[in-house]
């Protein structure tokens, strides 16, 4: 994962642009940089490692301007050295560029420049923007033309931020890479998630994919590819900077994970009346799935184990659903019909995968819903309807908070489904459900506070791989278990259905492997055993 930074107003940019990049390093990077437009030229700096190594490179006071961009890189084309991090420039250094995304023709389009006289000095892809701006502008054209047209050479999925030499100015497009432009008074940014300038503003505009922005002092322009201005309204991010940062925890993971019985006490807030255990989702309006007689719920990663989380939900109440990969959603072609929801569940509504197989559902004529983090996403925009699961920033790569919040969304939204296409009688298989749902956030506390997951991970250390089972809702909660082990650990874990143990699983089974089971309800409790 890469990040991008960018700001204008008043004031040294320097500053603004490090602090944006610290916000950004939960992202995941091996290298970082920034360019400064000083009145006279761009300043560039980047370094291979943290963000510390950059900062300490930089002579304070030695990078002065007011406007500047910003970059952490992840390695995909050419490895971690200083010359393939960003931001990238011309020959001349009159034009730099920092990009997220892959430009797939970028080897015909290094071929053609390389051909044209231009020399390159890093492996990577984004190096051929700043060379591609550069030959329209040795072509006569002005900056904006000649941004513009190098846009629309490009082929693949791109967050782009453009400066140029004597120009107080930048430049951005989005194209399938996230980008949002922060506004405050007249101090403007251009980041690839809020956080990196949260501190600064919390009001932000979401842009759009073909959308192309002008940010100067005196404001922002909105456009097409085309020049032809597009209405994008300012939202207030409902996130308190501190939620942002680590607090009194040494990473953000154990932050998030502890921050559950919150974040399940937004996401139920109004929606679930703890005194009845009666629901009520506002977010959709009456009888709205009435004529439903089939759902599709799309996700990748731990999204996609809620989402079997909530397709058992969904068939345990009479409502037939089916779970599948985003990725893999075009190759499976499940059959449409005018009673087909599918329901796209994505933490930050920008999972590429995830908004493909949202796009064919509409376009095939689903109605469709997105559950996501976050209010303004492209696939809040672009679903028939959206739930928010309220859980505030999730700053880890690693999501903990937010897989729980999905999962119990993912509840209440089965038995509202059901209970519509009941004449508003809710099933009585979901209903049993609702009286621990409502004191969720408090038994979340309670297991946070009692946890010896301490001792138990101590005792079982020296192991070098793990088995996580589980039945019924249990299940995908074990697939996602399996899923955390393995990334924050870099050891062997899988998940399996508990009864699929003895079709071939248990051979590699051995006395010093471990084996979590996940046991949910007296029902499956013999079973399990």
């Amino acid at each position: 994962m890469c990040g991008i930074i960018g700001r204008v107003g008043d004031g040294n940019a320097l500053e603004p642009l490090l602090t944006g990049l610290e916000n950004l390093e939960y992202r995941g990077y091996d290298s970082a940089g920034v360019a400064v437009q000083n009145g006279a030229g761009i300043d560039v700096e980047k370094r291979s490692g943290k963000v510390e190594a950059l900062i300490d490179s930089i002579e304070r006071g030695s990078i002065e301007g007011q406007v500047g961009i910003g970059h952490t890189r992840w390695s995909t084309h050419g490895p971690p050295t200083d010359e393939n991090a960003h931001p990238h420039t011309d020959a001349t250094e009159d034009v730099a560029v920092v990009h997220n995304g892959i430009i797939e023709n970028y080897t015909d389009l290094r071929a053609e420049l390389r051909a044209a006289g231009y020399e390159f000095t890093s492996d990577t892809d984004t190096e051929v923007v700043p060379h591609l701006i550069q030959s329209y502008l040795d072509g006569g054209a002005d900056t904006e033309t000649a941004f513009r047209e190098a846009i629309a050479d490009l082929e693949g999925s791109y967050a782009i931020t453009a400066m140029f030499s004597g120009e107080h100015v930048l430049y951005a497009a989005r194209q399938g890479s996230p980008l949002v432009v922060g506004i405050e008074d007249d101090e403007y940014f251009l980041a690839s998630d809020v956080p990196a300038f949260l501190e600064y503003t919390d009001s932000v505009v979401y842009l759009r994919d073909g959308d192309v922005v002008i940010v100067d002092a005196d404001g922002v322009e909105f456009t097409d590819l085309a020049g032809a201005p597009v209405e994008r309204e300012p939202e207030t991010v409902e996130w308190d900077p501190e939620e942002a940062g680590k607090g009194e925890y040494g990473h953000f993971m154990l932050k998030e994970i502890h921050e559950q019985p919150t974040s399940l006490a937004q996401a139920l807030e109004g929606r679930i009346d703890p005194e009845n255990g009666r629901t009520a989702l506002a977010d959709f309006d009456s009888g709205a799935f009435t004529d439903v007689s089939n759902v599709q719920l799309v996700a990748c990663g731990t999204s996609y184990h809620a989402a079997l989380y909530g397709a058992i939900a969904l068939n345990r109440s009479g409502v037939r659903a089916t779970a599948l990969l985003a990725n893999e959603y075009g190759a499976a072609a499940p059959p449409i019909d005018d009673g087909t929801l599918v329901i796209a569940v994505t933490q930050s509504g920008e999972t590429a995968d995830t908004l493909t197989a949202l796009r064919r559902a509409n376009a095939d004529g689903a109605e469709t819903v997105t559950v996501t983090n976050v209010v303004g996403s492209t696939a809040a925009r672009e679903a028939d309807e959206a739930l928010f699961i309220r859980a505030g920033p999730e700053i880890g790569v690693a999501a903990t908070k937010t897989f729980s919040s999905q999962a119990a969304m993912l509840v209440l939204l089965a038995r509202r489904i059901a209970a519509d296409r009941r004449g508003g009688e809710p099933p009585a298989e979901l209903d049993a459900l609702l009286p621990d749902l409502a004191t969720l956030p408090d038994a979340v506390e309670t297991v946070l506070e009692s946890s010896d997951a301490a001792a138990i991970a101590n005792r079982y250390r020296s192991s070098r791989s793990y088995f996580f089972i589980g039945r019924g809702l249990a299940y995908p909660v074990a697939l996602e278990g399996a899923l955390k082990f393995k990334e924050i650990t870099y050891e062997h874990a899988e998940g399996f259905a508990a009864g699929e143990l003895k079709h071939g699983p248990l051979a590699l089974v051995t006395p010093e492997t471990p084996v979590i089971a996940l046991v949910s309800g007296r029902a499956n409790t013999e079973r399990m055993l």
